[in-house]
């Protein structure tokens, strides 16, 4: 079917009616438990839904809400001690009753999933191309390996992979975390499923990375009646492609409405605290500039990164970083915004020793960091706090939380016994954890509370910089929020300089003084925040802030339907078949948007 302006509008509306005919799927008093014996928590409590053909379905609610749990059941993934009860009906039959044989040739090919973490969910030992590769003549045996490779290249290409050819060869650590989400995005539309589940499958995404992918999946729903189940913290994104919204609050469904409906005049209070909290670019939320500081924290000058070539030259140069240049001063945060592989995280990696510096000048506080010995780069870390972006792979599973933000005291500054206890104690209450939760370990906490975790061992040495690499993307939002609001007092509180790595213009807008825009490993626009993400001068800046979802369905609708109108063309598409009788997507010239069952 084509897709138009007006059917997209339509779809949005609150009196949207249910789709004809039966669900696809239907999930009725779905309760799934963890545990041994009598000892068993309940992480989704007798919830149902319904997802027709077409449809796309998002469901939200905060850290441990069930929602992915849900997502599991339904695709027959609950580990080991999980007990799933109640009805998930699809094609007539109960998933919870067919088996596992059966659910294999279920699952990927009529249900398929992306995964929140794609590193985590991505073969670190085998290229991008063999494990796609594998996948397709799983799909269809008969298919050759030399059209299994076209096949996973074109596929590649349509998620707009750059350099998809070069990308087959390369492994998952070589890609960034949007990269790697657009493989996951690849591989799970390959056998163009009838359900697909989606969980926070643009968290790891840039904005403009995200506008396609969420093209995408709006367009696979639009042009095959490929139903979505979209797990989601970003409210912006719902209100960009959902059709009905599930909201899950303490492993219940709380509230099912259409997506306008539940913007506009939301039922219960939860689901009116959850928009509440969603951050919001508006003229005026950003933090005043702070008065020129009197010393710089962080002085960035011509710096270049670059990987590849060796002695041999076997391998091409590739430039990440090029030329940047800024400064961060103390107590002042500055934000650093743009696409996935524009260079951010590099830029992060350069100033703690990790990243190689091919040229320019790193200086933190007066110390340089480039051609620093090893004693003096020692010396540079004790005074760098660094928040990582994923808070359950930084911490050690085996290791207390105690344990973890005491390391640096016990390594570092010598603190043993009940000095090192008081400390740990007294940094666990400055991030709003209980002192007695020191011996717990991380799997026994939300990820907003192991974020905590991150922030207040990023602390521990009282470091004059902190370095926070997308530190709230996993989060939903009023963890998100809370997070933040933490993050704000204790740099006000503590007076200590920060870098803040982000693909969240909303989050940069609400908690930065000033700003700096990469594109392609350079600096394309910085300055006061405010104006930066308020009136920028430079194209590609204006380009981010039209991507960034706003929390607005009606808003999304129309500049949604400005951008159909404006490019006349898709987003993203997916060519040709994998066989006939696998569900694949089938070549075809007749749809807009290039995808066909």
């Amino acid at each position: 079917m084509n897709i138009d302006d007006t059917s997209r509008a339509s779809r949005n509306a609150p009196e949207h009616p249910d789709r004809a005919g039966d669900p696809i799927l239907s999930v009725s008093a779905l309760t799934v438990t963890f545990g041994i014996d009598r000892d068993r928590n309940t992480a989704v409590d007798t919830a149902a839904w319904e997802l027709h053909r077409g449809e796309v379905l998002a469901i939200v609610g905060e850290s441990g809400s069930g929602k992915s749990a849900t997502a599991l059941a339904v695709a027959g993934l609950l580990p080991a001690g999980a007990v799933a009860t109640g009805s998930i009906l699809f094609d007539g039959r109960n998933l919870l009753e067919i088996g596992e044989k059966a659910m294999r040739s279920v699952r990927g090919r009529r249900i398929a999933m992306i995964f929140q973490d794609p590193l985590n969910a991505l073969d670190p030992v085998f290229s991008i191309g063999s494990q796609m590769i594998e996948l397709l003549r799983v799909y269809d045996p008969e298919l050759g390996r030399a059209a299994a490779r076209d096949r996973a290249l074109q596929l590649l290409q349509s998620v707009r992979m750059p350099d998809p050819e070069r990308k087959l060869g390369q492994y998952p650590h070589q890609l960034s975390g949007g990269q790697c989400q657009r493989v996951m995005v690849a591989m799970a539309l390959a056998s163009a499923p009838d359900v697909l589940l989606a969980d926070e499958p643009t968290t790891a995404l840039d904005v403009t990375v995200q506008q396609s992918v969420l093209d995408l999946l709006r367009d696979v729903a639009d042009s095959t009646d490929t139903a979505v189940v979209l797990i989601t913290h970003d409210m912006g994104v719902v209100a960009d492609i959902a059709d009905r919204v599930v909201v899950m609050h303490a492993s219940r469904v709380v509230e099912t409405a259409p997506v306008r409906q539940l913007f506009a005049e939301p039922h219960e209070q939860y689901t009116r605290d959850l928009l509440a909290a969603v951050p919001r670019r508006e003229a005026g939320s950003a933090p005043e500039p702070v008065p020129e500081a009197e010393e710089t924290m962080l002085a960035v000058s011509d710096l270049v990164v670059e990987y590849g070539g060796g002695r041999l030259r076997r391998t091409p140069v590739v430039s990440a970083v090029d030329g940047v240049s800024f400064t961060v001063g103390a107590g002042e945060i500055v934000g650093l915004v743009g696409e996935s592989g524009s260079g951010k995280s590099t830029i992060g990696k350069a100033v703690v020793g990790l990243a190689p510096i091919t040229a320019g000048t790193v200086q933190v506080g007066n110390l340089r960091i480039d051609g620093a010995t090893r004693s003096d780069l020692r010396a540079a870390r004790r005074q760098i706090g660094v928040v990582f972006q994923n808070p359950t792979a930084s911490l050690d599973p085996r290791r207390t939380i105690g344990d973890a933000i005491g390391e640096p005291l016990a390594v570092i500054a010598g603190l043993r016994g009940a000095p090192l206890e008081k400390r740990v104690g007294d940094l666990m209450e400055s991030v709003e954890l209980p002192r007695n939760w020191s011996g717990r370990y991380p799997h026994e906490l939300s990820g907003g509370q192991r974020q905590r975790v991150g922030i207040a061992r990023a602390l521990s040495l009282q470091p004059r910089l902190v370095i926070a690499d997308e530190p709230t993307s996993a989060l939903d939002v009023s963890v998100q929020a809370t997070v933040l609001r933490l993050l704000a007092r204790l740099q006000s509180e503590l007076g200590f300089a920060c870098l803040f790595i982000s693909h969240d213009l909303a989050v940069v807008g609400q908690l930065c003084h000033r700003v700096a825009v990469l594109k392609s490993g350079r600096i394309v626009e910085q300055g006061d925040t405010e104006k930066v993400l308020g009136d920028p001068d430079s194209d590609f800046a204006r380009a981010l802030l039209d991507a960034a979802p706003i929390p607005d369905p009606l808003v999304q609708s129309r500049l949604r339907a400005q951008r159909r109108a404006s490019t006349r063309a898709p987003s993203l598409s997916v060519r040709e078949p994998i066989d006939s009788t696998s569900h694949a997507v089938a070549n075809g010239t007749s749809n807009e948007s290039g995808l066909h069952r």
